[in-house]
């Protein structure tokens, strides 16, 4: 007789707590980085000088929400890859 191939470890399956923790967590950066890069890009749209000016100040800002956002998405994505610890 013959043995079945054997397959690979499959990964367990992930409580409904972890889930939504893991969809909060892709929202979360999802939405910094997109309030970054629009707080970055709103001076070279604006057709407005004082809006123009207002963002071009807060670049500091769009800098950091950008980051923090891409982190965010960073984490979501080490958590999700095989072997990761839960």
């Amino acid at each position: 007789m013959t043995r079945p191939p054997s397959l690979p470890p499959s990964r367990p399956s992930l409580s409904a707590a972890e889930r939504k923790r893991a969809s909060e967590l892709l929202f979360k950066g999802v939405t910094c980085a997109l309030i970054g890069a629009v707080i970055l890009l709103a001076p070279h749209y604006a057709r407005s000088l004082g809006v123009r000016d207002l963002m071009a100040q807060a670049s500091v800002v769009g800098w950091f929400a950008l980051v923090l956002g891409l982190a965010f998405i960073g984490r979501w994505g080490w958590q999700r890859r095989p072997g990761a610890p839960r």
